[in-house]
C-alpha cells in the first residue's frame, strides 16, 4: 500500500504546487512522473533494505538467482526513477517501467497466491489493482508525449495546413 500512498501523495503535492503558480509543474505529466520518480525510488531501494528478502522470496519458483533479479529489478527501478524527472528520457523511462511492472507481476501474483501475507493490500485483487493504476500512470505519461511530438498533426487540423497549437 506504500508504493500506492506515495505516488498518489507526491503527485498530489506537485499538482498543488504547479496550481499555486510553480510554472514548471503545470503540465500535469510532470506532476504524474513525479510521483511515479518518488514511488520507483522507494520500491528500488527497498530492493536493497529491509524487504529484501520478501522480495526474493516472491520471485516465481521456476526463475533462476532470485537474489540476483530482486537487484537488477531494483537497479532498473532506480534508473527508471532518475529517468523520470529529466524530460528527455521521461517517456522512454516511463515505458521500461510499464514493462517492468507487467514483467513482474508473475511475483506479484505467486505473493498474493501463496497465502504468506495476510494483510488486505497483499490480496490478489488489491496487488492487482494497484498494479493497473502504476502501469496507467507510466502509459499517460508516454501517450501524452507521443500526442504533443512537436510536428504531429492533431485530429481536426488534418490537410488544412496548420500546425498544431
Amino acid at each position: 500500500m506504500a508504493p500506492l500512498v506515495i505516488v498518489v501523495v507526491v503527485t498530489l503535492v506537485l499538482l498543488g504546487a504547479g496550481a499555486a503558480g510553480v510554472r514548471v509543474l503545470r503540465p500535469w505529466p510532470v506532476p504524474v512522473r513525479g510521483g511515479l520518480a518518488a514511488m520507483f525510488t522507494a520500491t528500488g531501494v527497498a530492493h536493497f533494505t529491509g524487504m529484501r528478502e520478501e522480495l526474493v522470496n516472491m520471485v516465481p519458483a521456476g526463475l533462476p538467482a532470485p537474489g540476483f533479479l530482486v537487484a537488477l529489478t531494483g537497479v532498473l527501478e532506480l534508473a527508471g526513477a532518475a529517468g523520470l524527472v529529466w524530460q528527455r528520457t521521461a517517456p522512454w523511462a516511463a515505458g521500461c517501467l510499464g514493462a517492468l511492472l507487467v514483467v513482474m507481476f508473475p511475483a506479484n501474483v505467486t505473493a498474493a497466491l501463496d497465502g504468506r501475507w495476510t494483510a488486505f493490500e497483499d490480496q490478489l485483487v488489491p496487488r492487482t489493482a494497484m498494479q493497473v493504476v502504476f502501469l496507467t500512470a507510466t502509459l499517460a505519461v508516454v501517450f501524452h508525449h507521443w500526442l504533443a511530438r512537436p510536428g504531429r498533426v492533431r485530429a481536426g487540423r488534418r490537410g488544412t495546413g496548420e500546425s498544431p497549437a
